[in-house]
């Protein structure tokens, strides 16, 4: 009995390591350099040859320029990451810049790959998210210059400039490729559309007024 015990711990410890080893969330190298011209399909970027890595790979300039904002919402959203910058493949970050014109807003969108903690530079944001069903509780405030804010992984947010004059902000992410879903285009946008019953059913109003909201998209 006391050898049969001692073989189902040894299995069980083996099994766990097996597991544990099969995983490995950290970088396994210096860098991973994103190359785009690979056909490699994995879960992310392929990596370039690290002997082919220049400095350019791990830079970009263009933050420092304000977006252009004559736009529905009035923002604009300008990315740092693995699309920009190469070399943040595998490493976790990424940044953006967003500029706001006077009331305008950086409509209801998820990240669905990354926490996001936005700096204000210049202006008054009110910011908020919602929290996940069943409570679905709106927690919202209104930054100033220098304030910071975190949006949790996942769920609905929106910044809105509340001032006369234009703001901006940076927006660190919690991922290389963070990914933006945003929530008017996905429901009311989608190719091929859903269908205006559904949606009609769905937000508890007539076809009519959800065919109207998808001929803006």
């Amino acid at each position: 009995m006391a050898k049969h015990f001692l073989l189902l711990n040894l299995i069980a410890l083996v099994s766990f390591c097996c597991v544990v080893l099969a995983f490995e969330p950290s970088p396994m190298q210096d860098f991973c350099v994103a190359d785009s011209t690979s056909t490699v399909k994995v879960n992310g970027l392929s990596c370039k040859d690290p002997k082919s890595v220049i400095a350019e790979d791990f830079f970009f300039s263009g933050l420092h320029l304000a977006g252009n904002t004559s736009n529905t919402f009035g923002s604009k959203v300008t990315p740092a990451n693995v699309a920009q910058i190469p070399g943040v493949n595998t490493l976790g970050i990424s940044l953006a810049r967003v500029d706001y014109a006077p009331w305008g807003i950086n409509p209801p969108h998820t990240h669905p790959r990354a926490t996001e903690i936005l700096t204000v530079l210049e202006g008054f944001l009110q910011v908020g998210f919602v929290t996940s069903n069943p409570e679905n509780r709106h927690i919202t405030k209104v930054l100033k210059k220098g304030d910071v804010f975190v949006f949790p992984i996942g769920l609905v947010h929106y910044q809105h400039n509340v001032g006369n004059g234009n703001a901006v902000a940076i927006a660190a992410l919690s991922s290389q490729n963070p990914g933006v879903i945003s929530v008017a285009n996905a429901v009311f946008g989608s190719e091929p559309t859903i269908a205006t019953d559904i949606l009609a059913k769905a937000f508890q109003v007539d076809a009519t007024v959800v065919a109207q909201i998808q001929s803006k998209f």
